[in-house]
């Protein structure tokens, strides 16, 4: 692997990226007619400068064995600026690697358009951002890389386009440079808001990479994206014939209403992190770690998904912000051709005047309406606490499969008892008369196949378990 400077060059970075030998050069000569003598003296001393005839670089070559396309500015001419010619080549590339079926790598460093152009540049955007659109609608992956600096036009056209996005350490990322802030508003921009890391704490983009980490990174999402399944290895747990009547019953595996809500209360439970490290491989996280609803790209039993889930560790309430993560995770599963899984483990959604205004109840009704009509197989698991509007956005799919002292209800059992009989003492007589349980569940035909809990079970044979059934029904 070749090495990287503290800002590497384009050419720098595909040796970094590529496997060694393996790019092929898309470049064509730039069209310089119609422009200034003036201007051709800028091009001119850029290439001296740079080494490179443009702002971006494209080809193909391997990542790992497998063929890719790539898109790469070279800040070191004119500031990675993209005028017509360098949106021309890049538009170019994301058609060829559409009609040859490739996933794309971009990594972008740039001040954004052209000033030197003008309006014409500045309107490529569109149409690099609209070939980005057909690739994507094709099922293929896009995955881009910002550096130092990404800003302008670009960080809102083809920067902000990814399936994953992440940035190098110490970026400076964001949309007005802050030159151009104080220029105009004869004050400096905030400090520490146009950084990588601040745009990764607040859910812009995915993550912070350095760039000789790249590969790592890459393999591991390529191989989600593009690898094909692995044979299944993990046991299925076989269930215990289910108990069907109007009242709860008690088996082997399964609790009633109020256990159950006990069971899933207790500080040791197993959650989406648990299953994350036990039950799943390869996995790239795509949301920050103090969310509370999490995304990833992994593998279930061999099988790539996308995996939506609700944390309990959070200290956040489940609000409209987590539900439109969710909903990214769903649209990603969509636009990639992949299944959906969504773990199911809440408390509730945040009561608040934030949340009100904010949309909650939209968000949730949104958060249903796009799961009940993707395209992809859907599983959804709920393996604790299944409670009020929070669990129903991620409830509505193909298949519901629930782990034996899951739950699921309208709202947490004290708070029917509230509305009821204006206490909460009734709290446990309501948990079974509401029909909570994973075998009430099954019974109503809310929840598919429920997998039995055992006396001795740890955090990874639940979750295993768990990951077995759900993969059984991820194709």
């Amino acid at each position: 692997m070749g090495v990287v400077s503290a800002r590497p060059s384009a050419r720098e970075l595909i040796e970094v990226v590529l496997d060694p030998g393996s790019f092929e050069s898309w470049d064509e000569p730039a069209d310089l007619s119609g422009h200034s003598p003036a201007y051709l003296e800028q091009l001119e001393a850029a290439a001296k400068r740079s080494g490179a005839d443009e702002s971006v670089l494209t080809g193909r070559g391997l990542m790992r064995g497998r063929p890719v396309a790539v898109l790469v500015s070279e800040f070191a001419f004119l500031a990675g600026s993209i005028g017509r010619a360098a949106a021309a080549r890049i538009t170019s590339a994301v058609r060829r690697a559409t009609a040859e079926g490739l996933p794309i790598l971009a990594s972008t460093a740039s001040g954004g358009t052209r000033m030197q152009e003008g309006a014409p540049a500045f309107y490529e955007m569109v149409r690099i951002s609209r070939a980005l659109m057909e690739h994507k609608a094709a099922g293929l992956p896009y995955l881009v890389h910002l550096r130092h600096p990404t800003t302008g036009g670009v960080f809102a056209s083809w920067g902000s386009l990814g399936h994953v996005t992440v940035a190098e350490p110490g970026a400076l990322v964001g949309f007005l440079g802050p030159k151009v802030y104080q220029a105009l508003y004869d004050e400096p921009f905030p400090t520490d808001v146009q950084t990588a890391e601040n745009l990764a704490e607040h859910g812009v983009i995915d993550g912070v990479v350095e760039s000789v980490d790249l590969p790592v990174l890459l393999d591991r999402a390529l191989g989600i994206l593009v690898d094909p399944p692995a044979p299944p290895e993990l046991a299925r747990r076989t269930a215990a014939t289910l108990p069907v009547s109007e009242t709860v019953a008690e088996a082997d595996g399964f609790v009633g209403g109020w256990d159950a809500v006990t069971a899933t209360r207790r500080a040791d439970r197993a959650g989406v992190r648990e299953f994350l490290r036990f039950a799943c491989s390869g996995t790239v996280r795509l949301t920050s770690a103090d969310a509370n609803v999490l995304v990833a790209l992994t593998r279930m039993d061999g099988r790539p998904c996308v995996l939506v889930g609700q944390d309990r560790e959070s200290d956040r309430p489940l609000g409209p912000a987590a539900l439109r993560t969710a909903r990214r995770g769903m649209r990603l599963a969509e636009d990639l051709g992949l299944p959906l899984v969504t773990l199911i483990d809440t408390a509730g959604a945040e009561l608040s005047r934030a949340a009100e205004e904010g949309g909650l109840a939209g968000e949730i009704a949104q958060c249903i309406a796009t799961m009940s009509t993707l395209t992809v197989p859907t599983v959804s698991a709920l393996l604790g606490q299944g409670t009020g509007g929070g669990a129903l956005a991620l409830l509505p799919a193909t298949t519901v499969i629930a782990a034996g002292h899951a739950w699921l209800a309208p709202l947490p059992p004290e708070g029917a008892s509230a509305i009821m009989y204006g206490d909460t003492t009734h709290a446990p007589a309501l948990a079974t008369a509401q029909r909570i349980a994973a075998t009430d569940l099954r019974a109503a035909g809310i929840v598919h196949h429920v997998v039995p809990e055992l006396p001795d079970d740890t955090a990874e044979s639940l979750t295993t378990a768990l990951a077995a059934e759900i993969a059984h029904h991820l194709s």
